[in-house]
């Protein structure tokens, strides 16, 4: 088995902390080690370090190495740029077409999630090898406590195996009324992004659903072949699709499965969802160890000043040394919107 993890995003949502220079996956945000190293470590429970791969952008190299100093440096995979999940998870699949065995399995995951039961994810990875040696592809589904929507969901169809489901539909994003009814209803999960495929599999899969990537892919291996890994792929790469994995592949595809899993796990999406997963005090607080707080409740500050709070609740305060975001939980999806407004006007001292 092969890990490969994708850690080329910047993480707007956990603007003023993310930046470009120092990306989501890069931060200690729930520990005194930052989510790529932690979600290294929890796949290495398992596969060794040689068989880890990072897909990351040519501006995070550099971040790689520090923060995964055992790393091979072949096993980081380099992406042009963002070009959605599909095109990112091809790419890797043509870096690793002559490093793998075509009946060999590929674990693909995020780069910056929170997974608390770390023997529950071992186990589940186990579970999906015989559905996924049976020629399906595989995903795992996140058994949901509350009517979420900021996430897609899987709709489970009939079971297959202990823990095993036919996938019936993907769901893009409901609203609060269509999420209440998915959590009542039993079969619904949310779409983790977690995927565990054999490698002949999705490299057939790549080819039968999205010919276009496939027909580009190729082209950026005779170049590989040619000018070696030092290629330069911008113009051919610029030519991909910006598709996710799960509308170009997985929402096509015949054979698919999803394996419920409830191991205490989030997408930390934004600073609420942090915020949930947080410690907080008897008010549901989350503040600097020097504060002062009168009838506060279910706040959560990340300073490094003396802070007070009188008469507010359910707010993100997050401070660095040159930014302050004040935002109501509620909200802090839209904290992406200030990096597009920085963006647009060039402001990159704060990007």
């Amino acid at each position: 088995m092969k890990a490969l993890i994708m850690a080329g995003g910047i993480g707007t949502r956990f603007w003023p902390l993310s930046r470009k220079n120092m990306p989501k996956q890069f931060l200690c945000i729930t520990g005194d080690k930052s989510m790529l190293q932690m979600t290294v470590e929890r796949v290495c429970r398992t596969i060794d370090i040689n068989d880890v791969y990072i897909v990351t952008a040519q501006s995070q190299t550099e971040l790689v190495h520090q923060h995964l100093p055992n790393l091979p440096v072949q096993n980081i995979i380099i992406e042009p740029f963002g070009m959605n999940t599909a095109p990112c998870i091809g790419l890797s699949l043509a870096y690793l077409k002559d490093k793998m065995e075509g009946n060999e399995s590929l674990l693909v995951l995020p780069s910056d999630h929170v997974i608390k039961d770390t023997q529950g994810f071992l186990n589940s990875l186990k579970l999906a090898e015989k559905p996924a040696a049976d020629g399906n592809l595989v995903t795992f589904g996140i058994v949901p406590d509350y009517p979420a929507t900021g996430y897609g969901y899987i709709e489970a169809g009939g079971q297959i195996a202990e823990g095993v489901y036919r996938v019936a539909k993907f769901k893009e994003k409901p609203d609060f009324e269509t999420a209440k009814t998915f959590l009542q209803q039993g079969n619904y999960y949310w779409n983790s992004g977690m995927f565990f495929w054999k490698f002949n599999v999705i490299w057939q899969a790549f080819a039968e659903y999205l010919p276009q990537v496939m027909s580009i892919l190729q082209e950026i291996i005779g170049m590989w072949q040619k000018d070696g890994e030092p290629a330069d792929l911008k113009d051919v790469y610029a030519k991909m699709p910006k598709i996710p994995i799960d509308i170009g592949i997985m929402e096509k595809a015949e054979k698919r499965v999803v394996i419920p899993v409830n191991y205490g796990w989030s997408d930390v999406g934004s600073w609420k969802a942090l915020a949930e997963i947080s410690p907080a005090d008897e008010n549901g607080n989350f503040l600097p160890k020097r504060h002062f707080a009168l009838d506060a409740k279910d706040n959560y500050v990340r300073s490094d000043k003396f802070v007070s709070l009188i008469g507010v609740e359910n707010l993100c305060v997050i401070e660095t040394d040159d930014a302050l975001l004040i935002t109501a939980k509620d909200r802090s999806e839209d904290v992406k919107k200030v990096v597009d407004a920085l963006t647009a006007t060039k402001q990159d001292d704060l990007l």
